[in-house]
């Protein structure tokens, strides 16, 4: 965070690090059993208004996003600093598999996400009055019957889904991530590494820097939403055996995406003379933490807030790149879902580390979920301090 008068500012790792037995493990391990009780749960819409107000308790708050790989659900209550997390729910469902090639969401990836949001529903309906934003990104803004699905899900699930543009979504990464950023630095560039879409965000703070984490995307000089993710590559060039020409094919072909970015020279003039880091939020970026790290399984503590530099990004890569399918299949960090994915994850990052080299990143594994509560929170002035009361003189307190 920029200084200390920032309250609406989600503490670096502490929060999350506190709630760490909660909040489920990257790579996809559901947190909790299904709720067979909750299916007929309330109708949450994007915006649900919490119920009446029988005492004066902290309001619950909670992010679904629906990703082109991934359906990921965190349920906070705010703290005087920041929020504490409830619950949490993260599984690869693939809701895009096959979408570049046919232009529409398969049916058995809508029926894998539909038993997905049915277990999202489930934890949703255990807190009373909370107040959702439910969004989904790239799959359901690219699938021509994305409107039929989501109006599938409204009915059989009962959660209606707000499709955000490419630009609302880097902002709200921009904002989950923000407290990450060094302290003093004059700018950054967030890259997000999606399913079906990378949002890339070049932020100057030469001019100032806010004060409040949910407006730090105001300091958002440029960006770009990359029609470029982990599935989409992988589709087009193979994940599972990836050799060195196919690879260098896949950097190439994401730097073609990157010469469309407004101000590129600008920024690789801002990387020659200041100390502009890069701040990733992916999966791509996590695994490589982690792999980094040489965990023996995924610990996000650990991987949350890490500083690689990158001679470290490159001798991980290259570990990565000389395992077999079998191997990274067998990794804890890497597991059977992602295999295929981490390599064409990579590509993406490499580009961007080719077109801007920048010699430290910062991992971290939060961003778009924790933009919507924090953005939630902040719009609620939740982190607003009461003034004092005065006192009148002969000390009495002001009535």
């Amino acid at each position: 965070m920029t200084d200390s008068h920032r309250s609406t500012a989600l503490p670096a790792a502490s929060v999350h690090a506190r709630e760490r037995g909660r909040e489920p493990v990257r790579h996809d391990r559901d947190d909790a059993k299904a709720h067979p009780g909750a299916k007929r749960g309330p109708r949450w819409t994007s915006q649900a208004k919490s119920g009446g107000t029988r005492k004066k308790r902290a309001p619950i708050y909670a992010a679904l996003d629906l990703g082109t790989n991934n359906c990921r659900l965190l349920i906070a209550k705010p703290t005087e600093n920041g929020f504490r997390v409830l619950d949490g729910f993260s599984r690869i469902v693939r809701l895009g598999e096959g979408l570049s090639q046919t232009g529409r969401l398969s049916e058995a990836a809508m029926e894998r996400t539909i038993e997905a949001l049915k277990l999202c529903r489930g934890k949703l309906a255990q807190h009373e009055g909370i107040k959702a934003r439910i969004v989904a990104t790239e799959a359901c803004r690219a699938a021509t019957n994305s409107a039929a699905f989501l109006n599938r899900v409204k009915r059989e699930v009962g959660l209606q889904f707000e499709v955000i543009d490419r630009k609302t979504e880097a902002e709200l990464a921009v904002t989950g991530c923000a407290d990450l950023i060094e302290i003093d630095v004059p700018g950054a560039i967030l890259f997000d590494i999606g399913g079906g879409s990378s949002e890339l965000a070049w932020l100057d703070f030469r001019g100032g820097r806010p004060r409040n984490q949910g407006k730090t995307s105001a300091s958002i000089r440029s960006w770009q939403s990359l029609p470029v993710g982990v599935v989409s590559i992988a589709e087009k060039f193979g994940g599972v055996d990836v050799t060195p020409a196919v690879f260098e094919a896949m950097v190439d072909h994401v730097t073609q995406q990157l010469r469309h970015f407004r101000g590129r020279d600008k920024l690789r003039d801002m990387l020659g003379s200041h100390p502009v880091h890069f701040l990733g939020t992916s999966g791509t970026v996590t695994t490589l933490a982690g792999l980094y790290l040489g965990l023996e399984r995924y610990e996000r503590a650990k991987v949350d807030g890490l500083w690689m530099h990158a001679n470290d990004v490159d001798a991980t890569m290259r570990v990565l790149l000389a395992m077999s399918y079998e191997k990274r299949m067998a990794n804890p960090c890497i597991g059977r879902e992602r295999a295929d994915l981490v390599i064409p994850g990579c590509a993406i990052f490499e580009a961007i580390r080719r077109e801007w080299p920048c010699q430290r990143i910062r991992v971290a594994d939060r961003g778009l979920r924790e933009g919507i509560l924090i953005s939630m929170m902040s719009d609620d002035r939740v982190w607003m301090r009461p003034r004092p009361n005065r006192r009148r003189r002969g000390g009495s307190d002001a009535q």
